[in-house]
């Protein structure tokens, strides 16, 4: 079986293959300061829940944003699973050309994803990630990676009003009954939720017509699905598109893993 791990700067989600299939799938806090061992126990903890060992992993591999958290996850590799990891990263076959100005400048995660949206539809594409940054991400008809954008994400944009604004409430971020509000709890949450809404739509539109051609829009990370149902851009919402990208990568680079 094949542990596909995706480090994000808030969470890490962890992801076990059979072939293709998704068998389980979990989401830890990323912590820097965590040892080998202590991801050791509670990778154990995971896969004693769902009746699995170490020993029953024949390969891993990793994308990660976060650079300090390499090494830990190298060594826990070799430590617990008696191999060292793929990582995604220059050199590794993608089977995407990167035409950004520096390749190595596009995070690792938002490659992946474009790799598995692009393999889902083999047309001209958006994917629009929702984590800690909100991203987006152009692929071309022929399955090029062109560029894209980042924005502040959700959480960053929620903070940063409640520690400034000292009287604001800090609320449940949730899609009020109405835009215009009539309580101050849901006219902060009427900014937060059609204002992000408002963000994705625009980016998307001006994507759509720089590039002069009808793209499709995929969404992926926490909020993707209550966001996607207000949104008039976002088709699709795939949770899992991070962990099928890495599969499909893992795929292209096995013979020479």
């Amino acid at each position: 079986m094949l542990l596909v791990i995706d480090v994000g700067n808030s969470n890490t989600v962890l992801g076990i293959y059979r072939d293709s299939d998704l068998l389980h799938d979990w989401r830890l806090t990323t912590d820097k300061a965590r040892t080998v061992d202590e991801y050791a126990m509670l990778i154990h903890e995971l896969f004693s829940m769902s009746g699995l060992h170490f020993t029953d992993i024949d390969d891993v591999i990793i994308s990660s944003v976060v650079p300090p958290m390499l090494p830990t996850l190298e060594g826990l590799c070799r430590s617990y699973f008696a191999r060292p990891p793929l990582v995604v990263g220059p050199g590794i076959k993608t089977g995407m050309p990167i035409l950004y100005d520096n390749p190595r400048e596009v995070g690792a995660d938002r490659i992946v994803n474009a790799i598995a949206a692009y393999e889902k539809k083999q047309r001209p594409l958006i994917v629009v990630d929702f984590g800690t940054a909100t991203t987006f991400d152009y692929i071309s008809a022929r399955g090029e990676y062109l560029g894209g954008a980042i924005a502040p994400g959700l959480g960053i944009s929620t903070e940063a009003l409640f520690d400034r604004a000292s009287k604001l409430p800090r609320v449940e971020f949730s899609r009020p009954p109405q835009v215009i509000a009539k309580n101050t709890v849901n006219s902060i949450q009427s900014g937060l939720f059609f204002g992000y809404v408002g963000l994705v739509d625009g980016i998307v539109r001006r994507m759509q017509e720089e590039a002069g051609e009808s793209a499709s829009v995929l969404a992926t990370g926490g909020i993707a699905p209550l966001l996607s149902r207000a949104s008039e851009t976002i088709e699709e919402v795939h949770p899992n598109l991070t962990l099928e990208g890495l599969q499909i990568i893992y795929q292209r680079n096995k013979t020479a893993f």
